[in-house]
């Protein structure tokens, strides 16, 4: 199982960008059944907020449920992932808050690893991180399932 950052859910239906199209091709990996992929709440949130910016709340909105949809079931984060996040902050400079607890859920979970256009995530030794602008991202995904 893989875990979905909310930058890959805003480039996949965000204006024409070079991560749009390995975005979608994933989210559409995931909705054909070819990749199991999941995220949690929290970035279902996140996105919302960022997509209302630009494109209204209804539209955030419906965006957000079919990504919660299409990803279910979502991954719940316990306190023990926050503790977890937190320590993973102190160590990642480039790392966020935020990120840090998406990626220490993420293995604490035991995912196969994190699809995230932050960079940042690649630190984290304990993370598998896969890049959508690396040259053979979907593949990379798919064809190991």
């Amino acid at each position: 199982m893989i875990v979905v950052d909310t930058s890959v859910l805003v480039y996949a239906v965000g204006t024409e960008h070079p991560l749009r199209e390995p975005c979608q091709a994933i989210m559409e990996a995931v909705r054909q059944g070819r990749l199991r992929a999941t995220t949690t709440i929290e970035v279902i949130q996140e996105f919302a907020h960022v997509r209302a910016r630009r494109r209204g709340r209804v539209d955030a909105g419906q965006v957000a449920r079919d990504y919660a949809e299409i990803l279910a079931p979502l991954t719940v984060v316990h306190p023990e992932d926050l503790v977890a996040g937190l320590e993973l902050f102190e160590q990642q400079e480039r790392l966020g808050a935020f990120d840090s607890l998406l990626a220490a859920t993420a293995i604490r979970r035991g995912s196969r690893g994190l699809v995230a256009a932050d960079r940042a995530f690649g630190d984290v030794d304990a993370l598998a991180y896969f890049d959508p602008a690396a040259a053979g991202f979907v593949e990379s995904l798919t064809n190991t399932g």
